[in-house]
């Protein structure tokens, strides 16, 4: 496999390849090939598990300054899981370069959900190993934090969603938001979100957009309903 053709693909020139092919080299091959003494992928999963969480972790504390620790919690577990780990290896056709065992190819590993979520990680603890934390971080930057700035994981944070239907279910009347507020510079604007049911206040909440002042507005309003 033309591991050139994928550091050429992503902008990276690994110093040390072996680390890079070890990240793609899944046990099965290893059970094949033990005259050679490969090393399977498992080790660097571990370590590149570790990294995304502190990369994502990092990101959205400071993309997210008005997010508590449990919601902040809730969203990275929707990015650093097994569905989020495969489309990003899908996105970047990792599965063309994993080697494999033969039994293993045959019956379909190569697009296995596991296999492709454990590869993306230990991608990551290869770079980690071999350049640093700075250049994980930059990786991050290029292929997973855009995903998360464009929406792609806001359903794990969809209180608005959340509170339609239990205010649907409770027959609670008409749910309205409303920006209260709007306060700081335009360079650093902060929303004020009122969402009202029956007209009354249920719940008030802030954010750098609107859209997030309304969630959290939202997320008031359902802590309030639970308690």
């Amino acid at each position: 496999m033309n591991f050139s053709q994928l550091q050429q693909k992503l902008g990276i020139e690994f110093h040390n390849e072996k680390l890079l092919k070890q990240a793609f080299t899944h046990s099965s091959y290893v059970n094949e090939h033990r005259k050679k003494q490969f090393q399977d992928n498992e080790r660097l999963e571990f370590l590149g598990d570790a990294v995304l969480e502190l990369g994502v972790s990092q990101y959205l504390f400071r993309e997210y300054p008005n997010m508590e620790e449990g919601e902040l919690t809730k969203f990275r577990a929707s990015i650093v899981c097994e569905p989020s780990l495969v489309s990003f290896a899908t996105d970047l056709d990792f599965g063309a370069f994993i080697l494999l065992g033969k039994g293993e190819e045959m019956t379909g590993g190569r697009s296995r959900p596991a296999l492709l979520a454990d590869v993306f990680e230990a991608f990551i603890g290869a770079l980690y190993l071999d350049q640093g934390f700075d250049v994980s971080i930059n990786f991050l930057e290029k292929y997973v934090y855009p995903k998360i700035s464009k929406g792609a994981f806001s359903h794990a944070m969809d209180y608005k969603s959340q509170l339609q239907e239990l205010v649907q279910r409770s027959k609670n009347g008409v749910i309205v938001y409303s920006i209260s507020e709007e306060r700081g510079p335009a360079h650093n604007r902060e929303f004020v979100a009122d969402v009202l049911i029956h007209n009354q206040v249920a719940g008030t909440g802030v954010g750098r957009t609107k859209k997030e002042a309304e969630q959290r507005a939202a997320k008031k309003a359902l802590d309030s309903y639970n308690t």
